[in-house]
């Protein structure tokens, strides 16, 4: 389960960085974006897509979480 960071680029868009496979993109789609739960299946805008366990709320940016690769 890879740490990635979150935060939002200059376009307002989010930005997903994993270190260790030096990968930035941008997030295309989450399954769950409403302020009472936050995340599920993540789609890059590269296609691949990960999993992060849904929060109760939307965390601020930046912010380093950890999410499955799917």
């Amino acid at each position: 389960m890879p740490s990635v960071m979150l935060r939002r680029n200059e376009d307002g868009q989010i930005s997903f960085y994993v270190a260790k496979k030096d990968l930035e993109e941008t997030i295309s789609t989450i399954e769950f974006e409403a302020d009472d739960k936050w995340g599920g299946e993540i789609e890059l805008a590269d296609g691949s897509k990960y999993y992060l366990e849904p929060l109760d709320e939307a965390p601020k940016l930046p912010t380093t979480l950890r999410v499955k690769r799917l």
